[in-house]
């Protein structure tokens, strides 16, 4: 039996957006937390607009808009960054075997002719082939996620 396997490019190219979203968040928390909160008003303006404060221009206000805003930039990121890893471990636990006279599926192994239909309107642009089993479930396999799908593709009615 032959193995889907999770395609090395895009593992680590959703990886390194992991990684880029939950470092960008840890950035945004460290200036919201810590760096801003401990920075003097004025001091705060003219590092973020590279000039001093108008004259009667309210800094506290101005300070406090930076650090929610801070805040805001860290949830996004670190919400962008589970999504992130929660899909890409999903794809990476997705286990599918298949020869020429079946495939193994949620641990059980079924014959070809178990397959209901195809759905090949997705192939020739994404190499997404959509299963339809005869006991109603459904199976989607991504060339882009696994290495191996146009391989099986091939094998369907």
């Amino acid at each position: 039996m032959k193995r889907l396997k999770l395609n090395p490019e895009f593992f680590y190219r959703h990886l390194a957006v992991f990684l880029l979203m939950f470092g960008m968040g840890c950035w945004f928390g460290y200036d919201g937390f810590v760096r801003y909160p401990a920075t003097p008003a004025a001091e705060l303006y003219e590092k973020i607009e590279s000039s001093k404060p108008p004259e009667g221009f309210q800094l506290e206000p101005f300070k406090r808009q930076k650090i929610q805003s801070q805040y805001g930039f860290t949830a996004l990121c670190l919400l962008a960054s589970v999504l992130i890893g929660l899909n890409l471990a999903s794809v990476a636990s997705f286990r599918f075997e298949f020869d020429d006279s079946g495939f193994v599926w949620r641990g059980k192994k079924l014959p070809i002719s178990d397959i209901k239909s195809v759905d090949r309107s997705q192939w020739k642009k994404k190499g997404i082939v959509k299963l339809l089993l005869v006991d109603g479930s459904r199976v989607t396999l991504d060339a882009w996620h696994h290495v191996g799908v146009k391989e099986f593709e091939k094998l369907l009615p």
